[in-house]
């Protein structure tokens, strides 16, 4: 394993070995409090642009799943076609895997994909870091090539662009089937999933593509990565449906959330170090109503900006964030976490039942 060293944008250094594909590299330094899922946090296109550190200490014990297609044209074990973050910085690589499902290690998965990772970086002290400046650029570095620095942007830079799908792709075709347009921003597959196991046809669009003169019955707005002020076009798109007189569901994750917000009216901001977990709490606004959710993502909704027809659905428990939106009278809401989950808890999960209902009635 070669030395490697971290470099914050403040100057912090962190000193430790790679494990993954021997490259540098820059990005937006994020973590990540999960204590499983590392496939497919690391497959989820959300990720783009950015070096994942992981705050549970032993990674890569359970090793890599197949990548195998299902009947229903999607990746089985795996959240998209390829790895999409840029890095994975850990505390303590296993380079001994066991796992029923298991085919490669996690360091053989990085070198195939390029991706680089490192280990032996506390990352206790890195999460501390980040939790009080904010999230900031780094750089991975390789010791013996000092004169190779890579340079990286991530404000500003439209990612959702990078990863969205380039033409219409048709999931789960049926003569009765009520059909659901989904905005790819970047979408995991698990949402994909829970839309076919309801019995609907998903018909996935590019993040810029008009939609509004296909036949459908709802819309669905997925997760993507990075600044949804970059995403003006889908924006222009989506307040076209909100404005059309012919009223039809609408439902929307992550980017989804602030996508529809913004359509309606709303501002966005960053948050310091976002949120990207498996345990963030949100409580349903109205009711005690409380759950246990999936989340990845650094910018949120500002309630403040919300018109007067639209109110907040969730709120954060941690923090007071928005974590949804819903319109008082029409059949559109959002979710700023991730109802699907994969990884992580599926507490949620009823959301797509209440969209699918919408679409019946």
């Amino acid at each position: 394993m070669r030395n490697v060293t971290l470099v914050l944008d403040d100057g912090t250094k962190f000193h430790g070995k790679s494990f993954g594909y021997e490259a540098p590299v820059a990005g937006e330094v994020v973590f990540n409090t999960a204590m499983m899922g590392y496939p497919e946090s690391l497959t989820d296109p959300s990720y783009a642009g950015q070096l994942m550190t992981l705050t549970y200490p032993l990674v890569g014990n359970y090793g890599v799943p197949p990548f195998t297609i299902g009947d229903d044209k999607l990746a089985t074990y795996m959240e998209s076609d390829r790895i999409y973050a840029s890095a994975i910085i850990v505390s303590d690589y296993s380079e001994q895997y066991s796992h029923w499902n298991a085919v490669e290690s996690l360091g053989d998965w990085l070198k195939s994909e390029k991706v680089p990772g490192i280990t032996g970086i506390d990352t206790r002290e890195l999460t501390k870091v980040l939790r009080e400046h904010g999230v900031m650029m780094g750089k991975i570095l390789f010791d013996d090539e000092p004169n190779n620095v890579p340079t990286a942007e991530y404000e500003g830079v439209n990612y959702v662009a990078k990863v969205s799908c380039k033409e219409i792709i048709r999931y789960n075709e049926g003569e009765n089937r009520k059909k659901v347009v989904l905005v790819d921003c970047g979408v995991k597959n698990n949402i994909i999933r829970c839309l076919i196991k309801r019995g609907v046809e998903v018909i996935r669009v590019p993040w810029n593509y008009d939609f509004n003169d296909m036949e459908f019955d709802g819309l669905f707005l997925a997760n993507g990565p990075g600044d949804p002020d970059t995403c003006v076009e889908a924006v222009e798109n989506i307040r076209k449906f909100l404005n059309n007189p012919v009223v039809r569901p609408c439902m929307g994750i992550c980017m989804g959330n602030q996508l529809l917000s913004k359509a309606a009216g709303a501002s966005i901001y960053k948050l310091k170090y976002g949120h990207r977990s498996h345990n963030q709490p949100v409580r349903m606004v109205g009711t005690n109503r409380c759950f246990v959710t999936s989340q990845n993502h650094g910018y949120a909704v500002d309630n403040r900006t919300l018109p007067a027809e639209w109110e907040p659905y969730f709120v954060n428990m941690n923090d007071g964030s928005n974590e949804g939106v819903r319109h008082k009278t029409n059949p559109w809401f959002s979710a700023q976490f991730h109802p699907e989950a994969c990884s992580g808890p599926v507490d949620t999960e009823f959301l797509f039942d209440e969209f699918v209902k919408l679409l019946n009635k």
